[in-house]
């Protein structure tokens, strides 16, 4: 008889109770005000608005053009390339719809609310994932350099990044516990809302295929099975219906960004042109950038985490890395990758507090001058 490792067996649940997330949740809204603060400062100084930052500029302009008028808006470049606005998933625009319509909000402006509350639903779930593996303390500081991370401004934004990584996590967490109804409904949002809706979908899967060989046997876990890929596969077949592409008619629109998986290739390359130019150091400071994601996924794997985060998150991260097109968005695209914070999070929770707090701050501090900068310079493409 095979055994089945401790790390995939569900763990005992510690609760839910907003009191025992409150610390995690403060530690969340403390530095993305810091963000906020330092943003406004620097906004001041340059005379820009941080609310056209955060949310009317670059994609936050495509889901707030989504919400208003529906898909169908394309804009073609001179290299006959298409940019067509059947690329964004619906569930972002969904809910700005339904957020601008009572309150009279612009579609943006809904945008920055739904970023607000999904930015607090992600942290309660990073946190509720990592108390349920490695304690309280160890939650709290992971929701914290979480919200930490250099671009972590993008949890702020009218983007889709905090929406995904809540409904990632809370997936994650059901299906650890073997909640097989709410893992799958919540795999299905996830689905709707970015294209790498593909590996809460695989991480749902995997918790079924070793609860199965643990000899579960229920139809709520057959039932999660099959929901955790009808949202991504709905508005795929969507798409290919309505652009006449069939099966891969969303990979077409893809395509038409200049987005696809090439296995890092045209990523190297681009790296590899930084390091033969006066962006010598750029280049060197991308590598630096690479080599850590992978060193944090290898402790992720050498620390046992279960396989449902680990599958998950290395799909995330090699759809990141892995991908052809805009280099320049795979720092944000790699903030769903939350477990690979979890490591870290453990060693400062095994340290003393006043440490922990010291690399926190310097962290989070750090994060909100570079966020205000990257803003008011290139920002996400």
């Amino acid at each position: 008889m095979t055994t089945v490792p401790a790390s995939d067996a569900p763990p005992k649940d510690p609760g839910l109770g907003p009191r025992r997330a409150a610390p995690a949740l403060a530690a969340f809204a403390a530095v993305r005000l810091l963000g906020l603060a330092v943003l406004a400062v620097w906004c001041a100084a340059a005379g820009s608005s941080p609310h056209t930052l955060l949310s009317a500029r670059w994609d936050s302009l495509w889901y707030a053009r989504i919400a208003a008028q529906g898909y169908g808006y394309e804009v073609v470049l001179p290299s006959g390339a298409v940019h067509s606005s059947l690329a964004f998933f619906p569930l972002l625009p969904w809910l700005e719809r339904l957020v601008a319509a009572p309150t009279g909000l612009s579609y943006g402006s809904a945008g920055l609310v739904v970023s607000a509350v999904a930015g607090l639903a992600a942290a309660w779930g990073v946190f509720a994932v990592a108390d349920l593996l490695y304690g309280r303390r160890a939650g709290v500081l992971a929701v914290a350099l979480w919200a930490a991370l250099p671009v972590g401004i993008v949890q702020s934004m009218a983007y889709s990044e905090s929406l995904f990584t809540a409904l990632a996590a809370w997936a994650l967490y059901g299906a650890l516990r073997g909640r097989w109804l709410t893992a799958g409904l919540l795999a299905a949002g996830a689905g709707l809302t970015r294209p790498v809706g593909a590996a809460v979908v695989a991480a749902v899967w995997v918790a079924a295929a070793l609860a199965w060989r643990r000899g579960e046997r229920s139809w709520r876990m057959a039932a999660g099975a099959v929901l955790a890929p009808l949202g991504a596969g709905a508005y795929a077949l969507w798409v290919g219906v309505r652009t006449g592409g069939g099966l891969t008619g969303y990979l077409d629109v893809q395509a038409g960004w200049g987005n696809g998986f090439d296995g890092g290739w045209a990523f190297a390359r681009f790296i590899g042109a930084r390091l033969d130019s006066s962006a010598a150091l750029a280049g060197v400071g991308l590598i630096a950038g690479v080599l850590l994601v992978l060193w944090l996924y290898a402790l992720c794997v050498r620390r046992r985490q279960p396989a449902v985060l680990l599958v998950y998150c290395g799909i995330v991260v090699a759809l990141a890395l892995c991908a052809s097109g805009y280099f320049g968005s795979k720092p944000r695209l790699l903030l769903p990758a939350f477990p690979l914070v979890l490591p870290p999070a453990v060693a400062l929770a095994r340290g003393r507090p006043g440490r922990a707090a010291g690399v926190v701050g310097g962290l989070a501090l750090t994060s909100a001058v570079y966020g205000a900068f990257w803003l008011n310079g290139s920002g996400p493409p």
